[in-house]
Formats: structure tokens, C-alpha cells, sequence
């Protein structure tokens, strides 16, 4: 399994036989090197949306439809996304499963605002925010989405229990880095942990360290944009 950062709370996930773009925003992400897009997008084969905000979506109807690949996500954003029927979505809800390829996704709760945020003509709702149980290879990524601390955790953890968490941790807008950490210690047993939703801009988060010093015995990796984390 190979897990590629693309910046702020961007991922390329090689799974089973699947390649998931999670949140794939790049045009405009100030993080993510635009010479390297097409090394980026290359043999994907579906879309995660955790939310509609335009710093995880903005360019997903752009890569849908141009990629030809299905974007998944909450009802709500897949009835938004394929009103043209230029872009192909699978829309479920929170509790649901489905495979992607050889992967189990399953979404969860996330506790975060959400609506479409980029477009003109003022906000317009979207749903609610989520994340993403993914399963395959023997592992289970929880790819927490934009959330704060909540108790759904504690059952989350207990009944998916994932070995990998995946978990914005920037602050301002999501967990800090020690929220992000009390929740990894109390509700779940990971065995690596990979921060995200930091570094893009001076008010989040700029390093791990808080959070590589709060949970001793775990492997928390701070991903490099475009480079492979091997598992």
C-alpha cells in the first residue's frame, strides 16, 4: 500500500487495486509543486470528497470529468456534482460501505461545517462533512476528514479499529495538533499516524513535533508532498 501526500488535506492512496484521490485539491494549493499534476493524477480510479469546501474540492468536477473516474461522496455533493451529467458520482451516506475496487470505504461522521464555498452566487449547502473508514492489504485507514474531537470516536475506533490514522490536525479550523493527539491516545490504537490540513498557510499548524511528542510508541510520519509513504 502506498499513501501520497498532495498537500493540505490532499492524498493518493494505492490500495488492493484501486488508486483514491482523497480531497485532490491542486490548483491553488500553495503546497502542492503544478509541474508534478499529471505524476500526481496518473492511473487513478476514483475520487474521495470528505466535503464540498473549496480547499478540498474546488477542482474535483475538473478531474472527475476529465479523468472519466466516479467521484464518491455525501448524496448532496454527488446530485451537485453530476447535475450536468458530465461527472459520474457514487453517492451514499454515513454508515454506508462501498468497494472501490478491492477497498471497503465506508464513511463516517466528521463534526465540521459544509457547504460549496467557491462558486458564485453566495454559499449553498452541502450536506455534512465526513470521513472515510478505508479498508484493504490487511490494513484500515481512518481518514478523519475536517473535524474536531468528538465522542463517535470511541465507537469508530472499537468497531472499525483502524491501524492507520490519517488526521487533520492544523487547528483553526480542525483539531490542534495535542486535540488531534488526546483523540489518537483515547479512542484508537494506531500504529502510524500521518498529520494533514497543516503547512499550507501561516494560521495552521506548521510542524508535527506537538503531536510526534504526545504519542510515544506510535510512528507519526510527517508527510512530504509527493513522496511515497510505503505501508
Amino acid at each position: 500500500m502506498k499513501i501520497i501526500w498532495l498537500g493540505h488535506s490532499g492524498f493518493r492512496i494505492e490500495i488492493e487495486d484501486a488508486v483514491l484521490l482523497i480531497d485532490p485539491w491542486l490548483t491553488g494549493n500553495p503546497v502542492f509543486p503544478a509541474d508534478r499534476r499529471a505524476e500526481a493524477l496518473a492511473g487513478a480510479t476514483h475520487i474521495l470528497l470528505t466535503h464540498a469546501h473549496g480547499d478540498h474540492a474546488a477542482d474535483t468536477a475538473t478531474l472527475g470529468a476529465g479523468l472519466g473516474i466516479p467521484v464518491a461522496c455525501i448524496h448532496e455533493v454527488s446530485e451537485w456534482l453530476n447535475a450536468d451529467g458530465k461527472v459520474q458520482t457514487i453517492g451514499f451516506g454515513k454508515g454506508g460501505t462501498i468497494r472501490l475496487g478491492g477497498a471497503a470505504v465506508t464513511m463516517v461522521n466528521a463534526t465540521h461545517s459544509a457547504s460549496i464555498d467557491f462558486k458564485t452566487g453566495g454559499l449553498q449547502p452541502a450536506g455534512s462533512a465526513a470521513g472515510f473508514m478505508i479498508a484493504g492489504e490487511g490494513h484500515t485507514i481512518y481518514v478523519s476528514g475536517d473535524t474536531d474531537i468528538m465522542a463517535d470516536m470511541g465507537w469508530m475506533g472499537d468497531y472499525h479499529k483502524p491501524d492507520i490514522g490519517i488526521l487533520s490536525c492544523g487547528g483553526h479550523y480542525t483539531m490542534d495538533m495535542a486535540r488531534a493527539a488526546y483523540a489518537a491516545r483515547r479512542y484508537f490504537n494506531f500504529t502510524t499516524v500521518i498529520p494533514c490540513h497543516y503547512k499550507t498557510f501561516p494560521i495552521l499548524a506548521q510542524d508535527a513535533a506537538p503531536l510526534i511528542e504526545a504519542l510515544p510508541g506510535v510512528q507519526v510520519i510527517e508527510p512530504q508532498v509527493m513522496t511515497p509513504i510505503i505501508l
